[in-house]
């Protein structure tokens, strides 16, 4: 779509940030020109893309296909399977630019990202569109995934040149002038998910970048696109070439290279427990002529819990359930900070569950691009094994709502599929699923709740409704998770208000979109001078 840029307003101080705000989807004009859009990418799809590095075009003999989950006979694009001599290439080309790139000064660096969010801005509708198609997202949640990014581009702006202009304060001491800095990395390796495909990818590359890092992207394979469109916003916004380096590819091949590489000072990952955790380890490892210890931050999921309290008030009950609906099956279930398993008190729990299910049953199913609620899950090896674990919930466990698969011949759905009966040790209440699955058990006791909210080895998300402030406090003291919010949904973390990350096997505690965020890519540095001789 062409792009008509207003005049740029950039940002300086801290007190100009404010999030971008969401689009009303109650408006008709902003439905059409979703649909516009749509149409738009819809002429523009099955189109090949090149790998960059260092600002030049590559291609290998190896494709991948980056497909429609809703309708899997479309292909929305054609990207380069990487190869291992092109991921050394990216190396070199991402070590030759922090030469320069890592000495630009802090308002010349910002002023890109400040940019770079007007574009986004002025081609949002573009971009929500082609997420629609890549990775099944309904309108909001496409939009909410947008204006992420476009938060995370001014943020993390607004917070380097905060650290730049507020430098830390050391004691003084006699005879001597000392003061502290920060200096970048070198090259990091962003290894983001599919699920929040431009919001994740984007978010972990700005924080390195403007902190003065440069950045090899390796995208998910289920959304290569949505990587190369923040690419191409970044080189619009006169990025300098090799800044910011697009490698498609296979984890198991150009991934672990890069990992690996001695050059490589750190990476940042979202994405399973299992590919995190090897990737910390192999990390760990000092391979011949490497001079550093790599840094790793991580992301690694959850197995998140709300519990609902004895509550008295309907309405505030029935905005449990709608709560409890919006977390557990937004986005089919695949956030990491998705509910996956309800807690009741047993003096609510019949009387939640029949108005929830009378919820759950007016979820829409279908296209994405229809706007329905509820859309496909990412791709048939996610579906089958959603799938499997759907089969073991029938046999420990009570289905009481959905458990089968819907529209097999277009795309990869699943129903809403909720179990009763389960126990905290149960298999659906301990491992993470990743789709539109939730377990719910009853609890008498507060504690006893709060027991078996914290009874995973992830501590991601989590969410309290509760009108009594006993146990409110009870869960700010002891709810182990690093986002926890109190008679809210547990889902829609924004950025600078929000800062999200988990504990235990959720992450490593680095909060994206935090005022401390950016420090994991920067190294501190203490200057003395002996004034007196």
């Amino acid at each position: 779509m062409k792009t008509v840029m207003k005049k740029e307003k950039l940002h300086y101080t801290k007190n100009d940030y404010q999030t971008e705000p969401f689009l009303d989807f109650s408006n008709p004009e902003n439905v059409q020109k979703v649909r516009d859009a749509i149409s738009y990418v819809e002429s523009n799809l099955s189109k090949e893309y090149p790998l960059f590095i260092g600002g030049k075009e590559f291609y290998s003999d190896k494709k991948i296909k980056s497909i429609n989950p809703a309708e899997y006979s479309q292909v929305v694009g054609i990207f380069q399977d990487a190869t291992i001599e092109q991921a050394e290439m990216a190396v070199e080309a991402a070590e030759k630019a922090f030469k320069t790139w890592s000495k630009l000064d802090v308002y010349q660096r910002a002023h890109i990202f400040f940019r770079a969010a007007n574009i986004l801005r002025q081609r949002k509708y573009e971009a929500i569109a082609w997420m629609i198609l890549e990775v099944g997202k309904n309108y909001a949640e496409a939009d909410a995934d947008v204006a992420e990014t476009i938060d995370y581009l001014e943020y993390y702006a607004q917070q380097m040149i905060n650290i730049h202009e507020n430098p830390q304060r050391l004691l003084r001491f006699p005879g001597e002038r000392n003061y502290y800095h920060y200096l970048p990395l070198g090259v990091v390796v962003v290894i983001p998910p599919w699920n929040f495909p431009l919001a994740i990818a984007a978010g972990m590359s700005i924080a390195a970048m403007i902190a003065g890092n440069t950045v090899i992207l390796k995208p998910s394979y289920d959304a290569c696109f949505m990587s190369y469109f923040f690419y191409s916003i970044m080189k619009e916004a006169g990025l300098p070439d090799g800044v910011l380096n697009f490698l498609s590819g296979r984890g198991s091949v150009v991934g672990d290279f890069l990992v690996k590489h001695p050059k490589v000072r750190m990476i940042a990952f979202t994405g399973s427990k299992d590919v995190g955790i090897n990737i910390y380890k192999e990390a760990a490892n000092v391979s011949p002529g490497q001079k550093h210890l790599k840094r790793v931050i991580a992301e690694m999921g959850g197995k998140n819990a709300i519990i609902v309290d004895n509550i008295k008030n309907e309405e505030f009950l029935e905005y449990a359930a709608e709560s409890v609906l919006i977390s557990a099956f937004g986005y089919q279930g695949q956030k990491c900070s998705a509910c996956s398993r309800l807690l009741l008190h047993k003096n609510i729990y019949d009387k939640f569950m029949s108005i929830f299910l009378e919820k759950v049953k007016r979820i829409e199913i279908g296209l994405p691009k229809e706007n329905k609620f509820m859309g496909p899950v990412i791709n048939k090896s996610a579906q089958e094994k959603i799938m499997e674990y759907i089969e073991i919930g029938k046999k420990q466990n009570k289905l009481v709502y959905g458990g089968n698969k819907l529209f097999e011949d277009k795309g990869y759905y699943i129903e809403p599929t909720i179990f009763e009966n389960v126990k905290p040790e149960d298999t659906i209440a301990q491992e993470e699923i990743f789709g539109p699955v939730l377990a719910v058990m009853e609890f008498e006791d507060f504690d006893y709740a709060i027991e078996i909210a914290n009874s995973t080895q992830y501590g991601l998300t989590g969410a309290v409704f509760s009108e009594d402030r006993y146990n409110i406090q009870k869960a700010v003291n002891e709810f182990h998770c690093g986002n926890l919010y109190i008679n809210r949904k547990c889902t829609g973390a924004i950025v600078g208000v929000h800062p999200f990350g988990g504990f235990n096997m959720s992450g490593t505690d680095a909060k994206a979109g935090g005022p401390d965020y950016l420090l994991y890519f920067l190294q501190g540095r203490s200057v003395s001078e002996k004034l007196d001789f």
